[in-house]
């Protein structure tokens, strides 16, 4: 279990920083998708590295830096690029930065990720509205000793998705014309891409894509008490549906062609906010 007093730290040197300024919006961005933070305007770059107690970001196109400043009037903390548990961390490292962002004041969490499409009504480059996930390996962010500071010892995860969110970005969407699916997310580990056997269970259990990031910080974000909004970017078909391998370098390829209608639907959400 990490010590509260690591947040705490990573949370003083933050302040010291931001001087003064306080973000209420943590946005994180997941593969290919992290052009987005470029948008921050008046931006203080931190380096994952440089925090105390912060983990390293190696996954491929994760800069690893939080960006704060502003995006459409709204004070914004993003992480360009996040931490999975297939670099070799706990799912409380994955979720550490939300629990920090929480002790400087967030209070709402967008979190977005690259992920395969596994209804197959879905394409790649399409973006689906998360309504809920699946995840049914391992250990939570949770797992051990509660931190009352944080969150109750067994937070009710029937809303993770925040319904007044999920309806604001509803209608975003309309408002700029982007196409939004809905679904469920399953998550699993990684680093290796699911096999076609493992699509084909995660399609009969209900999951319409899957990845391998997102959950460990929306269980944190909920625990913490945070409204939370999630998309994923349908970057490939998943395992099996097409006769084609899976690579690093399409997932990378598909967030760059759809930076557009992706940066417009998350500007609408913002102004909306």
């Amino acid at each position: 279990m990490i010590p509260f007093e690591h947040y705490q730290q990573s949370a003083d040197f933050l302040r010291e920083r931001l001087g003064g300024f306080q973000p209420d919006l943590l946005l994180i961005l997941g593969s290919g998708l992290g052009q987005f933070g470029d948008r921050v305007e008046h931006p203080i770059l931190v380096p994952y590295p440089e925090i105390p107690h912060f983990k390293h970001s190696t996954a491929p196109g994760h800069k690893g830096r939080f960006v704060f400043g502003t995006i459409a009037g709204k004070k914004v903390a993003v992480m360009q690029g996040r931490i999975h548990l297939y670099e070799g961390c706990t799912p409380e490292e994955a979720a550490y930065g939300v629990r920090v962002m929480k002790l400087l004041g967030v209070k709402t969490m967008i979190v977005t990720n690259a992920a395969g499409a596994v209804n197959l009504a879905f394409k790649p480059g399409q973006i689906m509205l998360m309504t809920d996930h699946i995840m049914l390996f391992g250990k939570t962010p949770l797992t051990g000793p509660n931190d009352e500071r944080f969150g109750v010892r067994f937070p009710d995860m029937t809303t993770a998705y925040t319904p007044r969110l999920q309806e604001m970005a509803r209608q975003a969407a309309r408002e700029t014309g982007v196409h939004l699916n809905e679904g469920v997310y399953m998550y699993f580990p990684g680093p290796q891409y699911e096999t076609p056997a493992e699509i084909r269970a995660a399609r009969i259990l209900g999951a319409d894509a899957a990845g391998m990031s997102t959950v460990p910080e929306v269980i944190a974000a909920r625990h913490c008490g945070m409204e939370i909004l999630g998309f994923s970017l349908a970057t490939n078909m998943a395992a099996g549906i097409l006769k084609q391998p899976l690579t690093e370098e399409e997932v990378l390829e598909v967030g760059e062609a759809c930076k557009e209608q992706f940066s417009a639907l998350m500007m609408k959400i913002l102004e909306k906010l």
